[in-house]
């Protein structure tokens, strides 16, 4: 089997690649295309360090081949928010404080983002039942599920976006309370 021509777009930009059949998502993202927050972690589509928005749904990227998703739309964290901003839920994540040592955080905000796409308001359940796919080595969950609720509060009132400078004032303030 020869290459296929596969037309992308991957957090707003469009890309026209030449991918063999074997070639998988994660490989296109990190390695082609230099978007370093899609991780690989075990390679079998369990532990949801890979997840990336394809078409607006959490997909596994070491499990989906390049070549099948042409005319496909491709978000990665990279592509939450536009440059110099913060989206609400990695604002939330920051705000309580949520995020150790950050491998998993990548596809965990994947997740969250499609959840509050399909429910402005999840339930404590619903929360954990998302993020259930992407296994936190650090056992944040109960952050996740705080930030989760935050974020949802942020994106029902109508704040997406936060300027970087914003969060960085708005987090040494707060850390300068906490001495």
């Amino acid at each position: 089997m020869g290459v296929s021509t596969v037309n992308l777009v991957v957090n707003g930009v469009k890309y026209t690649l030449e991918v063999s059949p074997s070639e998988r998502l994660l490989d296109t993202l990190r390695w082609r295309l230099g978007l370093t927050s899609v991780k690989e972690g075990c390679g079998r589509g369990e532990c949801g360090y890979c997840i990336v928005l394809v078409n607006g749904k959490p997909r596994h990227s070491c499990l989906a081949l390049t070549a099948t998703l042409n005319g496909a739309e491709v978000t990665t964290l990279e592509g939450l928010a536009p440059e110099g901003s913060l989206h609400a839920i990695q604002v939330a994540l920051l705000e309580v404080r949520g995020i150790q040592c950050g491998f998993c955080i990548p596809g965990l905000v994947m997740v969250l983002k499609a959840l509050l796409d399909h429910n402005s308001s999840p339930s404590e359940e619903e929360i954990r039942e998302w993020i259930a796919s992407v296994l936190c080595r650090c056992g944040s969950y109960h952050y996740y599920v705080e930030a989760a609720k935050r974020a949802a509060e942020y994106l029902r009132s109508g704040r997406v976006y936060f300027s970087e400078r914003e969060m960085r004032e708005k987090l040494t303030v707060k850390a300068a309370f906490k001495r």
